[in-house]
């Protein structure tokens, strides 16, 4: 259950998050073209959310072709867009904790129905939400627009609600209409994000990993682990984070100890299992007494 309307404070903060989201979005797509590099396009990002007063929700995600979620170059990365990609960029902005995640995909092909079957979605989805509104009729709505386009739904990812400094909490928003859900209710923050693909609509796991998060606090004898750990603990509260952004220069090394002690965990990338294209379309809104509040519009 939620305390009904959020604090006035507290919903200021959310509304400066998805302001500055909306100018880090805007700059950040024009940038994507052929021969510029991932790496340029997410150290962008990330220092413009900074100039503008705001923190990191995760590592800027820039998702291509048949990936659908938990991509971001490595800190070496010389990767570069190419004409014919489809790429989703991912932007979670937080201003004291309180976030702002939502996405767009930029065409560099000829993707043009993929990319509307997602966007339709999401408008759909937006016109069914308000309070008292089960998510698996979002879901629903959802659903018949990606297959009105001729397209699938990614099955295995849904939309989720945001809490201060937890960028994935309930509800769970699903991408296909299910009986079993539950009533969307007022002062709820939620991140709706339609997944569209022309694949049968499963993600699975690649062996991609850049993209962290700490689990629990514990000792470590590992000097260089020491070092990694005390960086996350003090920097990132508690926020998914990229191995790119630790000082230290044998971070792999030192992860994989973190890992292996069960102090953080780490997000593969997440593709769609036939290898086909995927597009992302994503608002966060906060649910009012009668309807809700876009943040990210």
């Amino acid at each position: 259950m939620t305390d009904g309307a959020l604090d006035s404070e507290v919903l200021d903060k959310y509304r400066e998050a998805g302001d500055i989201w909306r100018t880090v979005i805007d700059e950040a797509a024009d940038m994507i073209e052929p021969g510029v590099t991932h790496l340029d396009v997410a150290e962008y990002a990330e220092s413009r959310v900074e100039e503008l007063g705001g923190g990191h929700a995760f590592p800027v995600n820039i998702s291509v072709d048949e990936e659908a979620s938990h991509a971001t170059p490595a800190r070496d990365d010389e990767t570069e867009f190419a004409e014919g990609e489809l790429v989703c960029l991912d932007i979670g902005v937080h201003v004291d904790g309180y976030i702002a995640d939502a996405a767009v995909t930029v065409d560099l092909g000829d993707h043009t129905e993929l990319v509307e079957a997602a966007e339709e979605a999401l408008d759909a989805a937006l016109d069914a939400m308000g309070p008292g509104v089960e998510t698996g009729v979002v879901g629903r709505e959802i659903e018949e627009v990606i297959r009105g386009y001729g397209y699938t739904p990614v099955l295995n990812l849904s939309g989720h609600g945001v809490k201060q400094f937890d960028a994935h909490t309930e509800p769970s928003v699903p991408n296909r209409g299910v009986e079993r859900s539950v009533e969307l209710e007022p002062g709820q923050v939620v991140a709706v994000e339609p997944f569209a693909t022309d694949g049968r609509g499963k993600v699975g796991e690649g062996s991609k990993e850049e993209i962290f998060e700490i689990q629990r606090e514990r000792s470590v004898r590992n000097r260089q682990a020491r070092q990694v750990l005390e960086q996350i603990t003090n920097e990132f509260d508690g926020l998914p984070f990229a191995e790119r952004w630790l000082d230290s220069p044998r971070a792999s090394m030192a992860l994989r100890r973190l890992k292996q002690n069960g102090i953080v965990k780490g997000y593969p990338v997440l593709k769609e299992e036939e290898g086909r294209y995927v597009s992302q379309a994503e608002h966060t809104v906060v649910v009012t007494e009668d309807g809700i509040e876009i943040l990210t519009a």
